[in-house]
């Protein structure tokens, strides 16, 4: 059985490794064969938690959870906005840089917000049968979609999702 909050965090140690490749990577091939990999996985990752993760929490979670939410997925929307900037312009240049640092910062910072607020509030107040049922989810996600096939990633408005799943 595989708990949620685990596969989450897994996904959030990967990313923090692979902007430390980027940081060692030179020259253009380089640094697209980090940060190719690391961009679709940071945006199936956004899908997957607000297909699984964010529902139940709005639904489930603490009077602070929509609020929560909210600001999940406006951080979702913000690195998959830098992500679509970094794809317009040549790996290694001032552009590209730009764009995947914002990521990063947009990226660093939601993490942590999320594992001290949300996943936090989440664990202690989830049976281990929910984390491991949400896990077998997030883990079919993943199978469905290999690569992000069938995915949009498109931004939502944060308000309106938090509604849609009340």
């Amino acid at each position: 059985m595989e708990d949620i909050t685990a596969l989450i965090l897994d996904d959030h140690a990967a990313f923090r490794r692979g902007f430390a490749r980027l940081d060692d990577a030179r020259g253009e091939a380089a640094l697209r064969a980090v940060w190719e990999p690391l961009a679709l996985h940071l945006d199936i990752h956004a899908e997957a938690e607000e297909a699984i993760l964010y529902p139940y929490l709005v639904r489930h979670g603490d009077p602070g959870a929509g609020e929560e939410t909210d600001d999940a997925i406006g951080d979702h929307n913000k690195i998959r906005d830098a992500i679509a900037e970094s794809k317009r312009h040549v790996p290694g240049t001032d552009g590209w840089w730009a764009a995947v640092w914002q990521a990063r910062r947009e990226n660093s910072e939601h993490l942590a917000e999320e594992e001290d607020g949300a996943l936090a509030d989440f664990r202690r107040n989830s049976s281990l049968e929910l984390r491991a049922e949400l896990g077998a989810r997030w883990l079919t996600f993943y199978g469905e979609h290999p690569g992000g096939r069938d995915l949009t990633f498109q931004d939502k408005d944060p308000k309106a999702y938090v509604q849609e799943h009340r």
